[in-house]
């Protein structure tokens, strides 16, 4: 992965399967970008599966990749969510959750056993999904008077940034986008047209 402005993540919903001892194992990886939706996720596949024996997941959020949790939903500790987790770690992803549903066998797997099923199951879905690089965009706002429209132009030409939003009121003003490692180079140069100054959101 270069510099810290790009990250990878999963462009849409996918499925793994894994079978061990009778004990069935249905995976689920799902991009999701706030708390609010992997709750929402979980509950929908607690009611779907509703008469399976476990509902376990992890899921990894933001760029930085600080945001994650584990959830072992009555597995013993550490057996469940923390596998899942694994794969999403050692798949370098984020923005994504990955919820593993099972259907209890008759026979217990013992602790190495679920390790290694979750694992497994988790690693089936994340297989299957279509993996995307994204870029941390950053955004950058500000004013300026209308005879520098050109010279403003001009930069936005050669930098390529997102145009977010423009406006002509008394003064222009103007939100672009860029990735974050171009942000410093723009700023730097906008800095230098006459009468342009910031808005800092």
């Amino acid at each position: 992965m270069e510099g810290n402005d790009v990250y990878k993540t999963i462009s849409g919903p996918a499925e793994g399967e894994y079978s061990e001892k009778r004990s069935k194992f249905l995976a689920f990886a799902h991009p999701v970008c706030r708390v609010e939706e992997v709750k929402q996720w979980v509950v929908h596949y607690q009611k779907k599966y509703y008469d399976a024996r476990h509902c376990c997941y992890a899921y990894m959020l933001g760029p930085d990749r600080k945001t994650f949790r584990a959830n072992d939903n009555g597995e013993p500790s550490g057996t469940a969510g923390k596998p899942i987790l694994g794969q999403i770690n050692s798949h370098e992803l984020t923005d994504i959750l990955v919820v593993v549903i099972r259907y209890f066998g008759g026979i217990k797997l013992g602790t190495s056993g679920l390790i290694q099923a979750y694992k497994a199951a988790a690693f089936a879905a994340i297989e299957a999904a279509c993996v995307v690089e994204k870029t941390v965009d950053e955004e950058v706002s500000f004013l300026f008077e209308y005879p520098f429209m050109n010279a403003v132009m001009r930069i936005v030409k050669e930098e390529e940034p997102a145009i977010v939003r423009q406006g002509y009121e008394q003064d222009c003003s103007m939100t672009l986008r860029i990735r974050r490692g171009g942000m410093p180079r723009l700023r730097a140069r906008l800095e230098k047209v006459e009468t342009l100054r910031f808005v800092e959101e």
